[in-house]
């Protein structure tokens, strides 16, 4: 407040100043009063002029004090108002400096609470670690106790064990890596046994759910395509209408027959059953082009060599047209595209040949078909699956014009023909294990493949093969250790194998069996799969008498 007074003017100051401007007012006011008196003097005369003077100098001497005294007034007036707004401005920068101090301090109060709880809190933890010190001390002490007694006990048990093992070593009479070795070997053993019951129990864990998914999607796919496969023999017979034509077709001195197979490469079989001719020959399209032109001499009855070779460049002809025909009717069932001609016509000669009874065109449709369903069911392309089922067997037509197995042959005639697909490729290569699998699609075939096969009515194969087929199997399975007996059931689909139950345990049953399967894998040729089933009981009896 006293800064704002000394900085503001004086109430005397504006009195004076006051003061001061009435007294020029009334000197200004006497002048003028003066110049008019004058004037009325010079007019009406001296006496009447100084008595208007008079009055007009006290008039204006009474105008100048009520002048003096508003002025006064006023500068009070002004002086009280300034003295009120300087007082209200130090009323206001008091209470702002009060109301910062205030907040200043409350900050301070804060910081000095929290400083508080910190040092507080470090005494607390302070003293912990304080305690934490001595139980750490006390456990070191009691650690360094339990050292020391352990050490003792541990030289204790060496010279003990040292004293067992040379009293073990004079009662057996053996040394110390005798015994070693001989532990070791007992060791050895029962990790083995036990090595294979885990392998045999991880296993089956892995196949119980497998074993399941796996036969639904191959019951869905044989339930789903059902097709009827006709079998033919390397023989073919052909009706025909008397018993004098078997005279005439074999002709004078044989001339006719021998032109037949001449122009043929089949053998024609002339014998005493009756009504009927046969044709013989392992190459199933010169058997179909002999029996054709046989049935159309029979029906022509001129029967010469010169026509006998005119029927036959003909019928060779329509067979090769009927060969491209088939070839194309199998791709578009099978809906397979961009294949080359002689893929086509490979497929179509496919049509003349049979593995074990069963015709090979049909079976490479129906491994088609089959190979989309699962590939469908394992969310897989259908049409890849498709194609490699189709041409899985594409070289059986004629594997016997070049050397090494049919898969092998295939691939290599696919790749010569513009097959591009590596799926394909090693499906045709692989689908029986001479390659290794690189892609889903070869083992899909692969399963197809035995599915056509080894479905029921599929394939058919001569009594001799069949019962050397069954004795080389009963004989794999009876050279395995501790086998009693082996007997071969379900036309040789399944292999039982009775082991001695008292040299052979469960373990032991589990790796007889996958031997067994081994070694038919590689030694035998059969259809389809061979279910190897070993059986291993005891059999208490007792008689009361």
């Amino acid at each position: 407040m006293s800064v704002l007074l000394q900085s503001s003017p004086s109430v005397g100051e504006f009195g004076i100043a006051a003061i001061v401007v009435a007294a020029v007012i009334a000197l200004i006011v006497g002048a003028v009063g003066g110049f008019v008196l004058l004037n009325f003097l010079s007019v009406r005369g001296i006496k009447s002029a100084r008595a208007e003077a008079d009055r007009m100098i006290a008039d204006a001497k009474a105008q100048g004090e009520l002048a003096a005294d508003a002025a006064r007034s006023e500068a009070e007036k002004k002086a009280r108002e300034i003295e009120l707004a300087a007082e209200k401005k130090a009323n206001e920068k008091r209470a702002s400096v009060e109301q910062e101090s205030k907040a200043t301090q409350a900050k301070l109060d804060e910081s000095l609470a929290r400083s508080a709880k910190r040092e507080e809190t470090l005494d607390k933890k302070l003293e912990q670690i304080g305690q934490r010190e001595q139980k750490i001390e006390s456990r070191e002490a009691d650690l360094g106790k339990k050292e020391e007694a352990l050490q003792k006990a541990v030289s204790e048990n060496d010279r003990t064990r040292n004293e067992l093992r040379n009293a073990l070593s004079k009662a057996s009479g053996l040394s110390r890596e005798d015994a070693r070795e001989l532990f070791l070997a007992e060791v050895r053993q029962e990790s083995e046994h036990d090595g294979s019951a885990l392998r045999q129990k991880i296993l089956d864990e892995a196949e119980r759910d497998a074993k399941g998914k796996a036969r639904e999607i191959t019951l869905m796919a044989i339930q789903r395509y059902a097709a009827e496969n006709v079998g033919e023999s390397t023989v073919r017979s052909i009706k025909i209408t008397s018993e004098d034509m078997k005279g005439r077709i074999i002709g004078r001195e044989g001339r006719n027959i021998r032109a037949i197979e001449k122009a043929t490469g089949a053998d024609i079989l002339v014998d005493d059953t009756p009504g009927v001719i046969s044709v013989s020959c392992f190459d199933r399209v010169r058997q179909a082009i002999a029996a054709e032109a046989l049935q159309r001499l029979v029906a022509d009855g001129r029967i010469h060599p010169t026509r006998i070779e005119e029927l036959v460049e003909q019928t060779k002809r329509d067979i090769e047209e009927k060969i491209v025909k088939v070839g194309n009717e199998a791709v578009v069932e099978a809906d397979v595209r961009g294949l080359h001609p002689k893929v086509i016509e490979a497929l179509g000669k496919m049509h003349f040949r049979t593995s074990y009874g069963q015709n090979v065109l049909r079976h490479s449709v129906e491994v088609a078909f089959l190979c989309q369903m699962i590939a469908d069911q394992l969310g897989l392309n259908g049409s890849i699956a498709r194609r490699a089922g189709l041409l899985h067997d594409i070289r059986k037509a004629m594997d016997h014009e070049m050397e090494g197995g049919h898969p092998a042959i295939g691939m290599e005639v696919l790749k010569k023909y513009g097959e591009q697909s590596e799926a394909v490729l090693n499906a045709c290569g692989g689908h029986h294990g001479d390659i290794p699998a690189t892609t889903a699609y070869t083992p899909i075939v692969m399963a197809a493949d035995a599915i056509s096969g080894a479905r029921p009515g599929a394939r058919r194969e001569s009594m001799e093969m069949y019962i050397k087929r069954l004795e080389q199997l009963e004989g794999i399975a009876r050279e395995q250790p501790f086998v009693d007996e082996a007997h071969a059931i379900q036309a040789g689909r399944e292999i039982r194998v009775i082991l001695n139950a008292k040299k052979a345990d469960d373990a032991t049953a589990f790796q007889i069996a996958e031997a067994i399967a081994k070694r038919v894998e590689a030694e035998m040729t059969f259809p389809g799969e061979i279910k190897v089933t070993v059986l291993r009981e005891t059999r208490a009896e007792a008689i009361a008498r």
